[in-house]
């Protein structure tokens, strides 16, 4: 069989590690070749391929980022797109394609297996709201990025009786920003699952400041907003591409603290620091985990799956039942986060 692979959406470290598996397994136990697709759907519709061998992907396990590259691009938001997709695959004879993406290169997925492709997906997102699995490849790096960026923060916010406001990823999902808060013993943490009012989170710190300690850490997701009626107005500014504009709720939480308690407040916005770098043990092995699941699950036939974690276990689920749908923080997750602060 001709399969072939892409990256889409933002990046993430574990990336490599996934293509890898699919390479290696694909290749040496069931005998398939493996095209590689440059920038997501992107490279899917211009025809961008490359080879994708044993020999390419030597030595790409520990790196980061995604030697096939990516793009923010899906072909379902553009007229032509599905059966420019569709022409690329018959042109290069590609019998199944394996897609590694987020919820929107996912979503996108679905669509073209609509369209009769034999379709397999690997989810990934340090945001790790990917619907239907436990994790996803990226997001336990992400979380000690953010946790070692706390621990780091904690000294130096000490030092200078400081209110250090961290600013982690999470656009609709704030499970960076709560577990990283529960793994680096922050004293707030905002998330879009609840919206905050800032009164309530500027009457905690001073209760806190004037009974035992000093200073403060607050991490807050990008997609935290204020409660409607609240004393803190505000409009949540997006990019071109609707994204979230870092650092705007970081700055506003963090100067409203500052106005309303007097206390000396910094803030740091991680941003892309999340995404780059070496991928955690964890991440490589669960990237090298799908990938092997999902060149099996083509080379036994099934289509439009995706990967999961359940547990331990690594499953298949149907694309139709998670596609644009988006995994939460849990409510008792975060209320362990509050209790611990």
């Amino acid at each position: 069989m001709r399969v072939g692979l892409l990256t889409g959406g933002g990046d993430v470290p574990g990336l490599n590690a996934a293509i890898r598996a699919v390479v290696k397994r694909g290749e040496g136990e069931h005998g398939h070749t493996i095209v590689g697709f440059r920038n997501g759907w992107r490279g899917v519709v211009d025809g961008d391929v490359t080879p994708v061998s044993r020999q390419q992907i030597r030595n790409v396990l520990p790196v980061g980022g995604t030697m096939l590259g990516t793009a923010r691009y899906h072909p379902r938001a553009e007229d032509g797109g599905i059966d420019a997709v569709i022409a690329t695959l018959e042109q290069e004879r590609i019998d199944a394609l394996i897609c590694i993406g987020g919820d929107g290169t996912l979503h996108a997925a679905s669509k073209v297996a609509e369209a009769g492709v034999k379709i397999v997906a690997i989810p990934k997102t340090i945001d790790n709201d990917v619907f239907g699995t436990d994790k996803s490849i990226g997001f336990d790096t992400a979380v000690w990025i953010a946790t070692e960026a706390i621990d780091r923060l904690h000294t130096t916010a000490e030092s200078h009786n400081r209110v250090m406001v961290v600013e982690v990823m999470g656009h609709h999902a704030g499970w960076i920003a709560v577990t990283s808060a529960i793994a680096g013993g922050a004293e707030v943490v905002l998330t879009p699952e609840e919206p905050f009012d800032i009164e309530k989170v500027v009457k905690y710190l001073k209760h806190r400041h004037r009974s035992h300690a000093s200073f403060s850490i607050v991490v807050v997701a990008e997609g935290a907003v204020p409660l409607k009626g609240s004393a803190m107005d505000y409009e949540v500014p997006v990019g071109k591409f609707g994204e979230i504009v870092a650092g705007a709720i970081g700055e506003r939480v963090k100067n409203e603290i500052e106005a309303r308690t007097g206390f000396d407040a910094r803030l740091t916005v991680l941003g892309h620091v999340q995404r780059g770098g070496s991928p955690t043990p964890t991440d490589r092995i669960l990237g090298s985990r799908f990938g092997v699941a999902a060149i099996d699950a083509i080379t036994r036939g099934e289509s439009d799956v995706m990967t999961a974690l359940h547990g331990e276990n690594i499953v298949l689920v149907p694309l139709p039942e998670i596609a644009g749908k988006i995994k939460v923080v849990p409510a008792d997750l975060i209320e362990v986060a509050r209790t611990l602060a």
